[in-house]
C-alpha cells in the first residue's frame, strides 16, 4: 500500500511500514544542538583597554549568539568561587585581586560547540603562544594580562553561567540571521 505523508512541508512516500518523518522533531534536535551555551568574561585590562566591542563582534561574526551580559565590578568572595579550582595555587591570590581591580564584563553565549569553537576564538591562554587571527593573539602580549576567560568544557561553562547569572537574566530569542547560520 502506498501512502504520502505531509509533515510540515516535506512529501513522503512510504511503501511498506508506516513512516513516521517529522522534521520539526528533526529540528528541534538540530536546535538543541545549536543551543550549548558558553561562559566568556571580559577582564579588567580588556573593559580598561576598551575591547569589549571587538571581543563581542568577534563572537558574533562567528554565528554565536549572545543571551546575556553584564558591566559590573566582582567582589572577591564571587571571584574565589568562581577561581576555586586554583585556590592551591600560588598565583591565586595575585589573581583575585587583578579580577577584582576593576570592572569586568561577564556574557553567556550559545551555538553550536561553542564552547571548543569560543576557546579556538580566545587563543592560547599565554598569549605568546596564540595564533594571529585569535583575540589573545591580536590583542594581547602577557598571559597575566589576557584580556578574557573562557569556560574550558560544557560542564564548566554551566557552572560559571549559574555562579554569574540567575535564569531569567538568560535571554531565549531567536536572531533573524540564524536560517544563515545553521542549516535545518
Amino acid at each position: 500500500m502506498v501512502k504520502k505523508l505531509i509533515s510540515f512541508g516535506v512529501l513522503v512516500q512510504n511503501y511498506s511500514s508506516p513512516l513516521v518523518f517529522n522534521r520539526l522533531a528533526s529540528n528541534n534536535a538540530a536546535m538543541a544542538a545549536n543551543r550549548e551555551r558558553t561562559f566568556i568574561m571580559v577582564k579588567p585590562d580588556g573593559v580598561q583597554r576598551g575591547l569589549v566591542g571587538k571581543i563581542i563582534k568577534r563572537f558574533e561574526q562567528k554565528g554565536f549568539k549572545l543571551v546575556a551580559l553584564k558591566f559590573m565590578w566582582p567582589s572577591e568572595e564571587l571571584l574565589k568561587q568562581h577561581y576555586s579550582d586554583l585556590a592551591a595555587r600560588p598565583f591565586f591570590p595575585g589573581l583575585v585581586k587583578y579580577m577584582s581591580s576593576g570592572p569586568v564584563v561577564p556574557m553567556v553565549w550559545e551555538g553550536l560547540n561553542v564552547v571548543k569553537t569560543g576557546r579556538v576564538l580566545l587563543g592560547a591562554t599565554n598569549p605568546a603562544d596564540s595564533a594571529p587571527g585569535t583575540i589573545r593573539g591580536d590583542l594581547c602580549v602577557q598571559v597575566g594580562r589576557n584580556i578574557i576567560h573562557g569556560s574550558d568544557a560544557v560542564e564548566s561553562a554551566n557552572k560559571e553561567i549559574a555562579l554569574w547569572f540567575n535564569e531569567k537574566e538568560l535571554v531565549n530569542w531567536q536572531p533573524a540571521t540564524q536560517a544563515w547560520v545553521y542549516e535545518d
